[in-house]
């Protein structure tokens, strides 16, 4: 009798990445497990990554020999591809959660690995999902090791590694970058669960026209797709007859969906992005753009003090000199939004960004100050001119501090007020340019 395990890779037999049948006989499982790709080409989006020839798809092919982190965020594939990875190698593959597991488990799978190695057995790669969670003495846990060959390891985060993880295991890994999935991505998706599930097949018909509505709900996370689908399906179940198949109405996915969430995360790149894309449409004078990206921010939970801080900032650092009554605005702004809060702290906040984008921009002082400080960053211990300094003492006086002094107030108009008011390796250079030059 053959071995039912014979071609299945030993990582599959155990963990989240278990045999497709055994998954397909638990009722429990949700949708989107039991219809997740297995090979390469059913996976959607990231054709730079995956199609014949990309950096994915080559390192997949090659076994996975060389530890990656998979970067992107949630439901834009992560698991999917770790779980290729998986099958198409012949390593032992061995799964973790930062968030649910400890050190004493990254040990334990490690002399695990150790122990296959002596006993000439499979190597091990090791896929950590939500890799960031970890911290940097479980992170450099594993750098000997990975370092070593013990264990091939394969990140997943949502979180961008040059933040999150220490520069010695990021330097031993490559990094994937995966972008959210496209609304036609998502759409495919969705086509290929109804056309592939039983359970969906067996119950329920849904058109295109439903399915976009979904797809278009789901911003780019697959999970979150198909997750709707699967309320969806259970929503029509409910209200039709013993095994009649459901015709899927707008209805039906709208009791589904509910309020839609907002793909942003106030401490993470979202968080960055999304405010960098609103100062940028204020830079250039794009008053719609910056009211959109406000309106992303402060409908997600963005912290308006934050949005106001940034305010402030801005009429300094871009508008400047063209608008000096700005930097006015903006602060009455930051003390408007911190008096009376939201949701209407959100009025005093858009007229603010709509006044600074339409203003005229200057960034000459900022500019005067950045030349000015490349210049006392590279003279730290230079003097200050004798003249300059106040005499205090007799002491001081016959050291010659204030000789030379001219105060402008006392000038008797002559036009010759000394400009040698910085140290004299200094004088030549020019760090405010004026508005126009």
């Amino acid at each position: 009798m053959s071995d039912p395990n014979r071609n299945v890779a030993p990582g599959l037999q155990q963990g989240m990445f278990d045999a497709e049948s055994a998954v397909r006989r638990n009722p429990n499982v949700p949708l989107a497990a039991r219809v997740r790709p297995e090979r390469l080409n059913h996976v959607r989006g990231h054709a730079n990554l995956l199609n014949e020839g990309g950096a994915l798809s080559f390192f997949i092919e090659q076994g996975g020999t060389q530890s990656l982190i998979l970067w992107g965020p949630p439901g834009s594939g992560k698991t999917t591809l770790a779980s290729i990875v998986a099958s198409a190698t012949d390593a032992h593959f061995v799964t973790l959660s930062a968030v649910t597991n400890n050190i004493a488990d990254l040990r334990e799978e490690i002399a695990n690995a150790e122990n296959r190695i002596s006993a000439g057995g499979h190597r091990t790669i090791l896929f950590i999902d939500e890799l960031h969670r970890f911290n940097r003495a479980q992170q450099d846990g594993l750098l000997p090791h990975v370092e070593a060959g013990t264990i091939t390891l394969l990140g997943a985060t949502t979180e961008n590694p040059s933040f999150y993880l220490v520069a010695p295991l990021l330097s031993r890994c490559r990094v994937f970058q995966l972008s959210g999935l496209t609304e036609e991505d998502i759409l495919s998706i969705l086509r290929d669960a109804v056309e592939r599930d039983v359970r969906l097949q067996k119950s329920i018909v849904i058109d295109d026209e439903e399915l976009a509505v979904i797809a278009n709900f789901a911003s780019g996370d697959a999970r979150i797709a198909l997750n709707t689908l699967e309320a969806v399906h259970g929503i029509a179940v409910k209200r039709g007859e013993q095994d009649s198949v459901r015709k899927i109405e707008i209805s039906d996915i709208q009791a589904a969906i509910q309020a839609p969430t907002m793909l942003y995360d106030r401490r993470g790149d979202y968080h960055y992005d999304t405010i960098s894309a609103y100062i940028k449409s204020m830079r250039a004078s794009d008053p719609d753009s910056a009211l959109y990206w406000l309106a992303r921010m402060l409908e997600a939970g963005e912290d308006p003090q934050f949005i106001s801080r940034r305010l402030v900032i801005f009429a300094s650092e871009d508008v400047g000199l063209g608008d000096p009554t700005a930097l006015s605005m903006a602060v009455a702004t930051q003390q408007a939004t911190h008096f009376i809060g939201m949701p209407e702290a959100r009025l005093p906040l858009a007229e603010a960004t709509v006044y600074l984008s339409l203003a005229n921009k200057s960034n000459s002082t900022y500019q005067a100050y950045r030349r000015a400080a490349e210049d006392a960053r590279a003279t730290p211990n230079s003097e200050v001119p004798l003249h300059l300094r106040n005499a205090e003492t007799d002491l001081m006086r016959e050291l010659g501090y204030g000789a030379g002094y001219v105060n402008p107030h006392d000038d008797v108009g002559d036009g010759n007020l000394s400009k040698n008011n910085r140290p004299d390796a200094l004088m030549r250079n020019r760090y405010y340019r004026g508005e126009k030059d």
